[in-house]
């Protein structure tokens, strides 16, 4: 016998409670782990190489990442963060990995985001965006080959769409009908190359038809769009019907980088996206509906604070590698 209406309503919209707390915890970690990094230790010179970060972009490797299994493989871009909280890396790794230190998923061998574990089914990231693609459809054919039901989820930008390698990947993703979850954080700018300059189709999912795929266009900015987009994306990859495309629109709320001032963004889109923050528009949504009240949101954000701050005296006591180490897990030895 069913439960009565109002009983599963109720349940219904606790599940969107505690849903919503999930969404919010892991978009306001990595903003302000993101924060650190980009605002404080790289200006402090703590920090040597690239800093690239997903502010404005947070609810795109949440809402797709709180989809997955523990045997789904990963392959994020620079802009993701929230991949690695969520697979359960914790924020000490991360920021001793930027300073180049023992206690980072490479022990010290590179200071920034090239970073990933296989134990975790994360694939490093790759620089050039779009080679990212083919390894994906390579990870996917070896779960099909184990006959799972496991998918991987590939992130990349407008940009990598326009790239080669982009489209090779697709291509055999779609030929094979290999389990790929293909995930767009479509940001507007490809460093500094507007969308309207790189491409001539309205959107990327306009490309997914030629490869005969599925493709959906969701507000990137609305995490719980973004997650029921990836939920239709995994049932049908789950099912063996092969590759989804979700696009996310958004807003790359920075520069391409931390020394990328971002002259060339015109100053009213800045102030048009500013608005529909994501973490903001989830905050108002979960007062408005009762799920939490200000004081949750502002006990919440202290709680995270307090973590970054304890991670990152942990990261900075973390000894840099000894020399010794240099060739260790880097070549294979007789």
């Amino acid at each position: 016998m069913s439960a009565p209406a109002a009983v599963r309503d109720h349940r219904q919209a606790e599940q969107k409670r505690e849903l919503a707390f999930e969404f919010l915890r892991y978009m306001a970690m990595m903003r302000e782990v993101e924060d650190r990094i980009e605002r404080k230790l790289y200006r402090q010179g703590k920090i040597v190489g690239g800093v690239y970060v997903g502010r404005g972009q947070e609810a795109i490797p949440v809402g797709v990442g709180l989809t997955s299994d523990t045997d789904d493989v990963f392959c994020p871009s620079h802009r993701d963060l929230a991949i690695f909280l969520i697979r359960g890396i914790h924020p000490r790794q991360i920021f001793a990995q930027y300073m180049g230190r023992v206690g980072g998923l490479t022990r010290g061998k590179d200071g920034n985001m090239h970073m990933g574990d296989m134990n975790r089914r994360i694939i490093s990231i790759i620089s050039a965006m779009a080679a990212s693609v083919p390894v994906a459809a390579g990870a996917a054919l070896a779960l099909k080959y184990k006959g799972t039901h496991n998918v991987a989820y590939c992130f990349f930008g407008d940009g990598a769409t326009s790239r080669g390698d982009w489209h090779e990947g697709v291509n055999l993703a779609a030929v094979q009908k290999l389990p790929v979850i293909y995930v767009c954080n479509n940001n507007q700018y490809a460093y500094s190359t507007p969308l309207s300059k790189q491409m001539c189709c309205a959107d990327v999912a306009d490309r997914a038809p030629g490869y005969g795929i599925p493709a959906e266009i969701v507000d990137g900015n609305d995490v719980f769009a973004v997650h029921e987009a990836a939920l239709r994306a995994v049932k049908h990859a789950r099912a063996g019907q092969g590759p989804y495309l979700i696009e996310c629109k958004t807003f790359r709320m920075t520069g391409h980088s931390a020394h990328d001032a971002a002259d060339y963004v015109p100053r009213h889109l800045l102030e048009e996206w500013e608005r529909k923050d994501p973490i903001a528009r989830l905050e108002k949504r979960m007062i408005q509906n009762h799920w939490a009240k200000q004081d949750d949101i502002e006990q919440l954000r202290a709680e995270i604070r307090r973590e970054v701050d304890d991670a990152v005296e942990w990261a900075e006591k973390s000894p840099f590698p000894d020399p010794s180490e240099l060739l260790d897990n880097v070549y294979e030895r007789s």
